[in-house]
């Protein structure tokens, strides 16, 4: 059984926000945390002329297009072993139909 457990995150400077986690999530969820606030930093200083909830949209949207390169990724490789499986089941079926008197 996965303990809960009560932390906040803070994301751009906003106030903290509250979450109930499991025990074993909270450092993948610090390490998104963290990625978030460096990448806000970093194109705050870079587009200057951007307000921060603006800058928070444009971080937004790059891990959200990062998220479905990777599902596209994965559901590329997924093909890929069914293909493989499927190749593998085939040549399975011909030896066994060869080898069966």
């Amino acid at each position: 059984m996965e303990q809960k457990q009560n932390i906040s995150i803070r994301i751009a400077g906003t106030p903290p926000i509250p979450m109930r986690i499991n025990r074993d999530d909270e450092e993948v969820i610090r390490i998104a945390e963290r990625n978030v606030n460096d990448l806000f930093k970093a194109w705050s200083l870079k587009f200057r002329d951007k307000g921060s909830e603006e800058i928070l949209a444009m971080v937004a949207f790059r891990f959200a297009e990062l998220y479905f390169n990777q599902q596209t990724a994965v559901s590329g490789i997924d093909n890929i072993l069914t293909q493989i499986e499927n190749e593998l089941d085939n040549q399975l079926q011909k030896l066994d139909d060869t080898t069966t008197p």
